[in-house]
This record gives C-alpha cells, structure tokens and sequence, in this order.
C-alpha cells in the first residue's frame, strides 16, 4: 500500500464524502478496567460529535508511509482458523454489529497495547465504491469493487492542563474544572490494506505517532504481525552501529558516519541517475561496504560495522535513505564551503602579503641606489673600503657560502 492508496481514502473522510456506517469504541482506564461502550451509526452523530471524530479518524492515516504507516503482512498461521486475521475478518464481516466480537476485540487490545494511563479505543467500519480509473487517472462512473474495511484508532486521554477561568454559578474567576480529554490517535490500523485500489486481505497498514518507539508489542500480539522498524528507528540503529564501532572516540565515529552517509547519498543519486527513475534504493551489505572502503575506513571497524548491520537488519533491509540524516547533511555541506571559503581567503591574504612585499622591495629599489639583504649574522662583517679611489661596500664570503644578486644565484 504506497502513498497513493493512503491518500484516495484519507480524501473520503470530509461531510460529504464519508460514509463510515457505524462507530464503536471502548474507553479504557489506567487499571485497564472498560468504563463505557459506544456505539453509534456514525452519520446519525451531532455535527460536532461528527467533526470530532473523523478528525480522528484521519489521523490514523496521516504521516510518512514507512515511518508513520508501516504495512504489515500476517504469517501463514494467522490466516488459519482462530488466527488474528481471520478473527478481523469476522469482525469485519459483521459490520461492528456483533458485541461478541467488539468485546473480543476490546479485549485483545487491553491485553496487548502497553500504555500507562486512560485511553480510548476507536473502530470505525466503511465500505466504499472503487471506481474505476482511465490511464491518465480520470475517474469512471462505474464501480471495480467495494472495499470493505475497518479503521482502528486508539487515542491517550488524559486530564486537561490546570488553569484559571471563569466561574459562571459563583460569577469570579476561580480555578478551571479539569476534565479527561480525548487525544489524536497514538496507533491504530487499517484492515484489510488498500493495495493498487483493491483489497489485500493479507496484510494491514499500522499507524504510529511515535516514530522512535512504536508499539511493536501490539503489532506482534494484538494484530498477529511481526513488528516493523519505522524509517526513524531504522537510522536511529544505523547511526548506533556505526557510532558503537569507535567505542568512546565521538569525534571520529561522528566524522565516520557524515562520510558514510555523504556516501550512500551520492551513491544513491548515482544509481538513479543512471536507472532514470527515483525508485527507492536498498541498503543492501555489498553497497554499504563498498561505501566504507571509498570512505577509506579501516578494514576491521568496516568488518564490524557490516556484521552488525547484518544481525540488527536481518533480511529487512533498510532503505539507503532511511538511514541519512538530510539535515545534517545540509549542514555539513554548509561548514564544508564555509571552510573552502576561509582557506580562499587566507589563500587571497598571503598572496596579497607576498605582493606587497614585493612591491615594498621594488619600492626600495627605487629609492636607494643599493639595497643589501643578509643573514643577520652577516651584518657585522660588512665594512666600507676605499678600492681604486672608489668607496665600496666589502661582504666577507666563505668558500660554502652563496649569494643571490638581483634574483641570480651565485657564488662569488
């Protein structure tokens, strides 16, 4: 189920489009005690009620795919007789109009979902009209089929901030009455997937707002998946790995990691340059070595790096740009030119130094009919003679010893 898929139904959840049928849902305590039931035909709800809810309703799939939504698959025995899937089939199948089923489902989730306080559980049931789309994506008025699935959304409640506000029965101003608010989604799902506008009774999109710490032990338990790495969790353990081989040498491991990741991320725009698309790019072990070795990483910390990615990735293998931090990146190519700039200008300094030199000596030139340089060790040797009637400047020289006249080694 990509980006697309998300979007067609997410479009569906305004006034006018939707067409949830029914509602259900259970408020759960922090002793994971059921408080209340709901049960509502959804489009019978007072517009406000109505509004409330489907805003829920819609983050539940809202963010990245691959970060925020990750699909999962079901195992083969879950697809059997008692299995996670087939029970959401069932309840699926009865439209939310089972309590049986409803209060299972309650049940499966408060025995699955680790969560420290008072929360709500949401189900919303949908069946909509897949119509059928030309090439150039216009919609046809008639139907491919009738995508049957249920929306899941299990919000945090929690007390609303203390304050002050106006006390209408006493007329002053005195302390707010708190009361339990009803948060946006922290998971949820969709059942079945929305995969190529058709349903995939093998697989679920499961939603997190956290991106660091998504509730995997709901994806294993409750929903019967194996548990996903978010893209942010998947860089998270990359940058470790890479950060752990250099043990307590920050400086180096955090220098090692930008050239690693400035070199999948040159990697990557050459390898879709050249294939022509911008199809996402796996992180597989033969590009990430090859990386390291361009990167000129010594063998043994590139051997480390590569074990460890193999044992933490298995055969879920990120994708090259899960692992990147673009920020970062940005960053870094800004310090680098800011550092081009400075070697410039100090570059430029020196050469304006050496010529004002330069002309500092041209200048003398001009001023003085002669003009001596000697090692300071020379200074005292040298005497006036009278020599032929003419009054000359004598310098001692050694036999080893060399001059430079007007820029012309010689020696004397």
């Amino acid at each position: 189920m990509d980006k697309k898929g998300v979007l067609e139904l997410k479009r569906r959840l305004t006034k006018e489009n939707c067409t949830f049928t029914r509602m259900c849902g259970c408020y759960v305590d922090a002793n994971k005690n059921k408080v209340v039931d709901l049960n509502e035909t959804f489009l019978n709800l007072e517009d406000e009620e109505f509004y409330k809810y489907l805003e829920i309703a819609r983050k539940a799939l809202s963010g990245t795919v691959g970060n925020n939504l990750l699909e999962l698959h079901f195992p083969n025995d879950e697809e059997m007789a008692g299995g996670r899937q087939q029970f959401l089939m069932g309840l699926r199948e009865s439209k939310l109009k089972s309590p049986e089923l409803l209060d299972r489902f309650y049940d499966l989730v408060i025995e699955n979902y680790d969560y420290v306080g008072n929360y709500l559980i949401l189900i919303f049931h949908d069946a909509y009209d897949v119509m059928t789309k030309t090439s150039d994506n216009n919609a046809l008025d008639e139907s491919e089929e009738v995508f049957e699935y249920l929306l899941c959304a299990i919000c945090p409640v929690q007390l609303s901030k203390p304050g002050l506000g106006y006390r209408e029965d006493e007329n002053r101003i005195g302390p707010r009455i708190r009361d339990w608010v009803v948060n946006v989604p922290d998971s949820g799902f969709l059942f079945p997937a929305f995969t190529d506008r058709s349903t995939d009774v093998h697989a679920l999109m499961f939603y997190t707002k956290d991106t660091k710490a998504p509730h995997a032990e709901f994806m294993e338990g409750g929903l019967g998946c194996g548990a996903r790495r978010t893209a942010t969790e998947q860089k998270m353990t990359f940058h470790s790995i890479v950060k752990q081989a250099y043990g307590e040498d920050t400086e180096t491991a955090n220098q090692v990691l930008m050239d690693i990741q400035q070199g999948i991320n040159d990697r990557v725009e050459a390898i879709q340059e050249e294939s022509g698309d911008e199809e996402p790019v796996v992180l597989t072990s033969q590009l990430i070595g090859e990386v390291m070795e361009e990167s000129g990483i010594a063998p043994e910390k590139a051997e480390k790096i590569g074990k460890n990615c193999e044992t933490e990735f298995g055969e879920e293998l990120p994708l090259a740009e899960n692992v990147i931090d673009a920020k970062a990146l940005a960053v870094n190519e800004q310090i680098q030119k800011e550092r081009e700039l400075v070697l410039q200008v100090e570059s430029l300094q020196q050469q304006l130094k050496e010529k004002q030199t330069e002309e500092e000596a041209d200048e003398q030139v001009k001023t003085y009919d002669v003009v001596l340089r000697v090692k300071p060790e020379k200074v005292s040797e040298i005497k006036s003679e009278i020599i032929g009637g003419q009054k000359c400047l004598v310098i001692p020289m050694r036999e080893d010893e060399h001059a430079n006249v007007n820029g012309v080694n010689t020696t004397l």
